[in-house]
């Protein structure tokens, strides 16, 4: 006879008793944010916990590593509520945030409903996150965390109301898009080289190098004078000292890093100079080669080489940033 174990749902309060004290903190550490970002498809970093907005306090304060931008995230351990749909808002507005997270032990039907309304009637750049937060464990195991997702964005709506409100992106522009998403996909789902689900419609994407590893990305791009890039790119909220001091660090070990790569020589840029009338901070190390969006028959070699080069990138230079970066941090403190 074959015998099975029961999986049993644990009461939220009996690991987190207390929401601010004790399921706020345990969210906020690296490893539980990743998970988090996982079920929603973003790579998050810790900016802030109980960040205030005015009078009010928001749980967790995020970045999304892959844009930058804020991350907003809600936290009850009860039903949901209409104060807490008034606050993601308030916080929404305060941060600036394109992306608003709810996590709830249960969504009432009308919150729900909200969220997708939210969701429906903004554009492509806010993102409502409606997640329903569960304990599970197996016999005597301990427990484990499920994240639900509940409300979500849906993009073909958001395309279709950001086309018909006059704001829709171009012919071209969809052509990046249509290009860049096999790539995240494929990174994700074969790779596990990021959280992210969706590719923007824009020549570039950028992806988080890592945990704790704020300021550097991986990038693709289609360049000027029909090239295409793969880069390193440092551009730390310290500005240009922390950046170039990074870049010199790794420029050091130039020699080493290209000849881990396969050899060739890779393009090692300050980029000094102005971007729109202002001095530019950031630095970045790539690789180019031919192509450009119009090269269709072409497309899907550069989206290989473009894989390649991206694992390849992380592969030799993520051990170096995992021992430079954290330097460079404790210096700026």
């Amino acid at each position: 006879m074959v015998e099975l174990s029961k999986i049993e749902r644990v009461e939220l309060r009996e690991v987190w008793p207390d929401e601010a004290a004790d399921f706020t903190p345990w969210l906020a550490e690296e490893e539980n944010l990743s998970l988090l970002g996982e079920a929603i498809g973003l790579d998050l970093e810790l900016r802030e916990q109980e960040s205030s907005v005015g009078s009010f306090s928001l749980d967790v304060l995020a970045n999304d590593q892959s844009s930058g931008r804020p991350v907003i995230i809600e936290n009850q351990l009860t039903e949901t509520d209409h104060t807490h749909l008034g606050q993601i808002l308030t916080y929404a507005a305060g941060h600036d945030a394109g992306t608003i997270v709810w996590i709830a032990k249960k969504f009432r039907d009308e919150h729900r409903a909200a969220l997708d309304y939210l969701n429906g009637r903004t554009g492509e750049d806010t993102e409502f996150f409606g997640v329903v937060v569960e304990l599970w464990k197996i016999d005597d195991s301990l427990p484990a965390v499920k994240f639900d997702l509940v409300a979500t964005p849906n993009e073909w709506r958001k395309e279709s109301v950001s086309k018909t409100r006059g704001g829709g992106t171009s012919e071209r522009s969809e052509r990046y898009r249509a290009f860049l998403q096999p790539l995240v996909d494929t990174l994700r789902e074969e790779h596990e080289f990021t959280n992210a689900k969706k590719a923007s419609a824009a020549s570039w994407k950028s992806f988080s190098a890592g945990p704790g590893l704020s300021g550097v990305t991986y990038n693709v791009s289609f360049a000027k004078g029909g090239k295409v890039r793969v880069e390193v790119y440092i551009d730390h909220a310290d500005g240009k000292e922390w950046n170039e001091g990074l870049f010199d660090q790794l420029e050091e070990r130039r020699e080493s890093i290209e000849s881990a790569l396969g050899g060739g020589s890779l393009s090692w840029e300050r980029l000094d100079g102005s971007d729109g009338g202002k001095p530019k901070k950031a630095c970045r190390i790539s690789t180019l080669r031919d192509g450009t969006i119009d090269d269709e028959y072409m497309l899907d070699d550069i989206r290989k080489w473009m894989i390649d080069r991206l694992l390849a990138f992380k592969r030799v230079f993520g051990p170096e940033l995992d021992k430079l970066v954290p330097k460079m941090d404790e210096l700026a403190e």
